[in-house]
């Protein structure tokens, strides 16, 4: 491809939405994994465990999803309690159906800061700092 200087937005939010109607559209339950650490993730606290947060994000357990271009926000009880989540894009890690792990890992993209928060591009990792192996999802409950 040549260089046409043309910055393109990120891809996350697109994927985010079309994974969770797809998901959805499969009669699945869609789950999102958080990185909590991130500047400006709002979420219950007392629900995060190794700096991430797994969330149900389907119609039956929240209120008002919207899946903007910049965050990802709703309304939903937590204990009984309720809570407005905001999450920033950035900080979505992966989206995945609840019933079979069907979905999607996301790593950090040209000109944006990593999940992780370490500021680094992707261009400028060796391909021996990538973790080897298969990705993969576990159901946190």
């Amino acid at each position: 491809m040549s260089d046409s200087g043309i910055t393109m937005t990120s891809s996350r939010p697109y994927l985010v939405r079309a994974l969770n109607e797809w998901i959805l559209d499969n009669d699945c339950t869609p789950y999102i994994v958080v990185d909590a650490g991130v500047q400006g993730v709002q979420v219950p606290t007392e629900h995060v465990a190794n700096g991430q947060i797994v969330l149900n994000i389907s119609s039956g357990a929240v209120r008002g999803l919207v899946i903007g271009n910049g965050a990802l926000e709703f309304s939903a009880r937590f204990g009984g309690v309720p809570m407005q989540v905001f999450i920033p894009l950035q900080a979505v890690m992966a989206i995945y159906a609840k019933e079979n792990g069907e979905g999607m890992v996301f790593g950090s993209e040209p000109g944006f800061p990593d999940p992780e928060g370490d500021g680094e591009k992707t261009s400028s990792r060796r391909a021996d700092d990538r973790p080897s192996g298969r990705p993969t999802l576990k159901v946190v409950k």
